[in-house]
């Protein structure tokens, strides 16, 4: 039977291909054509998708179903380069087996792009149930009959199992329509809905188009015109793709997809040179023309709405950094004068509180006491605020010398006594009798963070206790608030430390709360070279705010 074969081959003068694809047997150069152009671009562009979003669940089956076209166009090229049949039974029986899984790479690429999410696990089964018989008869006469060497034919006769392929793509392009239909009628967004139309109808146009080129070159034989033209579609779907990527920013690669259709128009120009008949190059030519035509001028008009937006973004900036500056002026002037009222009060209050004035009537004294503590709290709040917007604009200036953390800490503690005695909560300070020397600005650090904390501790802990501790570890000096408070949620976790963050509910425990307490403690600690953390096991369930710094 070998000899037989090779005595065909003889016969007929078929050329020996040479890196499997080159071939003299390729009769039509428009097969190159059908064929380099689109794996080209196609292998391009899905690698580019992989490589800038290879997180995004639509970026990999895309990527998946363009390897697999690839495949499909350089196994289908070696059909018609190849003069052993051993090849062409082997590869065309791979390409019935890999065309399938292009429609269905295709239709989870789709679910994924338009949702956002993958196909449910019951599509997915009624999906791998139709492909089943498809992998399974592959390789069998189901498949590919024989090889027909009469006249010189260099083809293998199709089985049955080619028209259950027919159906099943088919049915996978209607799924991708039906499916893009009732999406768009559920979106009320004008930008979702041209979205959807451009990737359901680019998709269906080129697997429609794979789909009747394949059927009427099975049913005619004539592959070398029907299932020609119907690669086309792959190129189209390409460009679609491309012009997706640039217009609605799909799979963040933006400036990159343009210059990858100056790759494609470069692909294009080049492969007329395999092309000798002026009947084809006109052809080319003019899909060509018409191709880029179209893109070019939705490229362009892509391309100059976003340089508008770009300027006009630009011209907003400028104007938002002047008014910026003019607001911060005069939040200076009006906090600075604010704090210089409230310090006044704050004094004026003291003095009586403390009679210098003379003893005050028992009925003034409450009034005179919770005047003093609302001014008080109204300039540390004042002071927070502009601290917060110099440590924005890096002008805060520390004077860091030696300091006995323990020392400050057990005086902060002190001062916060009271409240916490009239809240009728816990306050412990538990240290060994180690030295706590680090090295920072006093008055930040009393201020700003031991007072902060353990204030923020009392304030947000309704009842219960609030504990304090230091030790020594690694090197490392640890201040640790913990209190059987509010809490935090994972949600206001992603708050704390922020400028201005406020948890959900925290107003309602403290209504006094500017949100700039943490914010203010964190910048000094890092300046310090330091690190804060807050730990809570959830809402209701206290929390911990722990402090490292490091020791002289």
């Amino acid at each position: 039977m070998e000899r037989s074969i090779l005595e065909y081959i003889q016969m007929c003068e078929w050329d020996p291909a040479r890196f499997l694809i080159l071939s003299d047997n390729v009769f039509d150069p428009l097969i190159y054509y059908s064929h380099l152009v689109p794996l080209i671009v196609s292998l391009a562009i899905g690698f580019l998708v992989f490589l800038k979003s290879p997180k995004s669940l639509a970026a990999r089956w895309l990527s998946v179903a363009i390897f697999l076209i690839t495949l499909w166009l350089f196994f289908d090229l070696i059909l018609w380069a190849t003069e052993k049949p051993i090849y062409t039974m082997f590869f065309w029986s791979v390409i019935n087996l890999i065309e399938p899984m292009i429609y269905a790479g295709m239709l989870f690429f789709v679910y994924a792009f338009v949702d956002g999410k993958s196909i449910s696990f019951k599509h997915q089964a009624i999906v791998f149930g139709l492909l089943l018989p498809t992998t399974l008869l592959a390789f069998t006469s189901w498949n590919l009959s024989y090889y027909d060497l009469t006249n010189c034919w260099r083809e293998a006769v199709e089985g049955p199992l080619i028209y259950y392929n027919y159906i099943i793509e088919a049915t996978l392009v209607l799924w991708i329509i039906v499916f893009g239909m009732n999406r768009f009628q559920e979106r009320s967004n004008a930008y979702e809905k041209r979205k959807i139309i451009l990737i359901i109808s680019s998709s269906a146009f080129f697997l429609f188009s794979l789909s009747i080129g394949n059927i009427v070159g099975s049913i005619q034989v004539e592959w070398d015109n029907a299932g020609q033209y119907g690669l086309f579609g792959i190129p189209i779907f390409t460009a679609a793709l491309a012009y997706l990527i640039v217009k609605y920013h799909a799979f963040n690669i933006k400036l990159l997809a343009a210059q990858m259709l100056i790759v494609a128009l470069g692909f294009l120009t080049a492969s007329l040179l395999f092309l000798e008949d002026i009947g084809l190059i006109r052809l080319v030519i003019y899909i060509t023309l018409i191709f880029f035509s179209v893109l070019g001028y939705l490229l362009i008009r892509s391309v100059k709405r976003e340089v508008e937006q770009r300027e006009r973004i630009e011209r907003l900036a400028e104007e938002l950094q002047e008014t910026n500056k003019r607001q911060e002026v005069l939040f200076h002037f009006i906090g600075h004068e604010v704090k210089g009222f409230l310090t006044k009060d704050a004094n004026a209050f003291a003095a009586l509180a403390d009679g210098d004035f003379g003893a005050l009537p028992e009925p003034l004294k409450p009034l005179v006491g919770q005047a003093l503590m609302q001014a008080r709290n109204g300039e540390r709040s004042v002071t927070d605020i502009l601290t917060a917007s110099n440590l924005k604009k890096g002008t805060v200036a520390y004077t860091k010398e030696p300091l006995d953390l323990k020392m400050l800490t057990a005086e902060a503690i002190e001062k916060a006594r009271a409240v916490a005695q009239q809240k009728g909560l816990a306050l412990s300070f538990v240290a060994d009798e180690s030295s706590y020397q680090i090295v920072g600005d006093r008055g930040q650090i009393v201020d700003h963070v031991l007072r902060n904390l353990i204030d923020n501790a009392i304030n947000y802990t309704l009842s219960g206790s609030v504990a304090v501790s230091l030790k020594k570890e690694n090197g490392k000096i640890i201040f640790a608030v913990k209190d059987s408070g509010v809490g935090i949620t994972e949600e206001d976790k992603k708050r704390l430390f922020t400028e201005g963050g406020h948890g959900k509910d925290s107003q309602k425990v403290n209504a006094h709360s500017t949100g700039y307490g943490l914010y203010i403690a964190k910048n000094i600690i890092l300046a310090h070279g330091g690190t804060i953390r807050a730990e809570s096991e959830g809402a209701g369930k206290g929390s911990t705010f722990i402090i490292e710094f490091s020791a002289v």
